[in-house]
């Protein structure tokens, strides 16, 4: 990109109410050490919540809670001429809710989705391990999103 480009592109960026998410004020500042989710239920929850605070730390004094509902389902895909499935898609719904824990009002919600797969045509115990590192990948991806959901949607101030 040309020097002229950059400046012009720049103010327009600065108008538009762009804020860095690391930058003074930034969604990430106010999120840094400072989000506590909601204690797992469930082994993806959990996977889900060590994403997230793998992300934006572990809150030792919380200003914001977060809320997380999981819903996974499981499709094959692929059948093979004996007729045995050989690939699995595993598909993810994240509902969540962030809420100022002084207040208790809610300040974003939203719902993320995700997919990944696996292949069943090892051992039984392949499949079962294939199937479990899918879902583990899944509730990574859920989390990520979560969190670029938060960084750029949420008015934290």
């Amino acid at each position: 990109m040309s020097w002229f480009k950059l400046l012009f592109v720049l103010p327009l960026i600065a108008a538009c109410g762009f804020t860095p998410v690391y930058g003074p004020g930034g969604v990430g500042n106010l999120l840094q050490n400072n989000l506590l989710v909601d204690e797992p239920t469930t082994r993806q929850g959990f996977f889900v919540t060590r994403q997230i605070e793998d992300r934006l730390g572990r809150a030792a004094n919380p200003d914001y809670a977060l809320a997380i509902e999981l819903e996974t389902t499981e499709n094959a895909l692929a059948i093979d001429a004996d007729g045995e499935i050989a690939r699995y898609n595993i598909l993810g719904t994240a509902d969540f809710a962030l809420r100022d824990l002084a207040t208790g009002a809610i300040l974003e919600t939203g719902t993320v989705n995700g997919f990944t797969g696996y292949s069943a045509t090892g051992t039984t115990v392949a499949s079962l391990s294939a199937q479990r590192d899918a879902t583990e990948r899944l509730m990574t991806q859920l989390a990520d999103h979560i969190v670029t959901h938060l960084y750029a949607s949420t008015n934290l101030k």
